[in-house]
């Protein structure tokens, strides 16, 4: 328990860091998170339209609509907000940019995750704020089952990423396939899942986990199931185990880059 809250101190300083370097640039940041606000915004107004004529998607009204982009947007944002260079572990290994990160006396994976603020993200993450204020569900216990939920599909988001960012271990520069499979969770997360059934339902549950960051936190705060909380507790628990031991059996076949980086 000593060296989980030193690590966690640990990251938290890494994040304050990160807070105060976006900080410096305060205009920039104010218009990348602002310009990804307008991007969600752009995109639900085409649902918000479909829905004016046709009422109901595979059991999906507007309300549960509200909710998908929600968990996805805030749950992207948290993940890519405060885990800043997940999106970017493909391109760090193939480029040997861990070398820095392998001398120093600290966890590899956290310290490479949690180096970096992302600043479009945090557009994600108010776009996600906000949209639980169209749903209108301002009893107790809602609330905490949105922001609870927002999280495991964050840590889901980040595990996901790590995974498939490892595949630069074995392919080198896998930046491209990196990016286009984060891509393909991200829009597969926003449509009704009832749309899908069969093999690519199956996937959206298991290779792609696209279903527990969207249909299945909506699923939860509509019915307020415990056994499906859980069952994404686990999940969430099991991409973090998986996404660990991915990541070390990936790192003994790293090799140490030649060009030199600065790390600020």
């Amino acid at each position: 328990m000593q060296r989980l809250n030193k690590e966690l101190r640990f990251i938290g300083h890494l994040i304050k860091l990160g807070l105060a370097g976006l900080m410096e640039y305060r205009a920039s940041f104010l218009m990348q998170a602002v310009g990804m606000f307008i991007n969600n915004g752009v995109y639900l107004v085409f649902w918000m339209l479909f829905f004016d004529r046709f009422k109901d998607v595979k059991g999906y009204q507007l309300e549960q609509i509200f909710l998908l982009f929600g968990f996805v947007a805030l749950g992207f944002g948290i993940a890519y907000t405060f885990a800043g260079n997940a999106g970017r572990l493909a391109e760090f290994i193939a480029q040997g940019r861990l070398d820095y990160y392998l001398t120093l006396p600290r966890p590899v994976l956290p310290h490479v995750l949690f180096s970096r603020m992302g600043s479009f993200s945090v557009g994600d993450l108010t776009f996600g704020l906000m949209m639980y204020f169209f749903v209108g569900k301002f009893d107790l216990l809602s609330p905490i089952l949105y922001l609870v939920c927002a999280v495991l599909a964050a840590v889901i988001f980040v595990s996901f990423s790590v995974i498939t960012g490892c595949l630069a271990f074995y392919f080198g520069n896998a930046s491209f396939v990196h990016m286009q499979l984060q891509n393909t969770m991200i829009t597969f997360s926003l449509y009704p899942i009832g749309l899908f059934q069969g093999t690519i339902r199956l996937i959206l549950f298991t290779l792609i986990p696209a279903a527990f960051v969207g249909a299945v936190p909506v699923e939860i705060v509509q019915t307020r199931s415990p056994e499906l909380l859980l069952g994404m507790i686990g999940v969430a628990i099991f991409s973090v185990l998986l996404m660990t031991f991915v990541f070390q059996v990936g790192l003994r076949r790293y090799e140490s880059g030649s060009a030199l980086h600065v790390n600020l």
